[in-house]
């Protein structure tokens, strides 16, 4: 059991890494649509109003971790499952939300260059800014639902 306690112990990063990144990139992906952007309605928006004040101030807070991550990572909207509130998360690397911090991943922000090079050149806060207006809050509010 040793040998394969430490053959796999090696795997750990690269498990957490490319898991992470497939994880990530699954949400993100659903996260976005060409028909997005706007507000969030219903259960979600009212849940952000009483965490964060407005849906504005959300933005502003989210939009300002996001753009703060060092180096490659996410910034994320999660719900914190013993509190039932939202909080705010940024993760580094392809790191995934759940795991590192506790949090129930809603929306994700891919902040990893490739995400944005083509189009955004090096300009994470035009990149992240502009990502608002194709945000599918309808995904964003059926995990933010079940």
């Amino acid at each position: 059991s040793s040998g394969i306690n430490a053959e796999y112990g090696g795997l750990h990063g690269a498990l957490k890494f490319n898991g992470g990144g497939h994880i990530n990139h699954s949400i993100f992906w659903n996260n976005l649509s060409p028909n997005g952007g706007g507000l969030p309605t219903g259960d979600l928006l009212s849940a952000i109003e009483a965490e964060f004040g407005s849906f504005d101030q959300f933005k502003a807070k989210m939009s300002a971790a996001t753009i703060g991550v060092q180096g490659s990572g996410w910034g994320w909207l999660g719900l914190n499952p013993e509190t039932k509130r939202l909080q705010i998360a940024t993760c580094a690397n392809q790191d995934p939300l759940h795991a590192t911090t506790g949090l129930i991943p809603l929306l994700g922000i891919d902040v990893w260059e490739h995400a944005y090079y083509l189009q955004y050149k090096n300009v994470r806060p035009e990149y992240v800014n502009s990502i608002w207006d194709v945000v599918n809050w309808e995904d964003v509010a059926a995990r933010f639902a079940s």
